[in-house]
């Protein structure tokens, strides 16, 4: 069996779709708009990459939000 997923990346995945789905930005847009690529975006919005603080950055960037949004929800911080 594989290691299952951090939760905590899976809960800021979920937020961070759902704050770009709601501006009514692709991925593709948030990558262009950025120092990112559309896989690095995929891979965080599905919880399965850790980022960097750097990478947190860019994602506020090609959003085009402050980055105190992206942290704006309910986090449960257990591990599990």
């Amino acid at each position: 069996m594989g290691k299952e997923k951090d939760k905590r990346l899976i809960q800021f995945g979920k937020h961070l779709r759902g704050v770009r789905k709601g501006l009514g930005l692709s991925q593709d847009f948030v990558a262009t708009h950025s120092n990112l690529t559309k896989s690095n975006i995929s891979e965080i919005e599905n919880g399965n990459r850790n980022l960097a603080f750097t990478t947190f950055l860019e994602l506020a960037k090609g959003l085009g939000v402050d980055p105190k949004r992206l942290l704006d929800y309910s986090i449960d911080l257990n591990k599990n």
